[in-house]
């Protein structure tokens, strides 16, 4: 359940931000598996998804900026 809450979260960023509240609300969520996600995942996911890592590093900083991914730990 977790991937297909992070690939929610990708597949929110990447269609744009056309999405509306009311759609994501839809989306079927488990209270335990919501957001925000680990970054390390996030770039898994990214990489899954076959991004290069610049352009996974830029996709999960935006998540971040939006409250979908933690920030990375230093």
């Amino acid at each position: 359940m977790r991937r297909m809450s992070m690939a929610l979260a990708l597949a929110v960023a990447a269609g744009g931000l056309g999405m509306s509240a009311a759609t994501a609300q839809a989306a079927p969520a488990s209270p335990l598996q919501g957001p925000p996600f680990p970054y390390a995942d996030c770039l898994k996911a990214t990489a899954d998804k076959g991004e290069s890592p610049a352009q996974g590093k830029w996709h999960c900083d935006q998540l971040v900026r939006k409250g979908w991914v933690k920030p990375p730990t230093r």
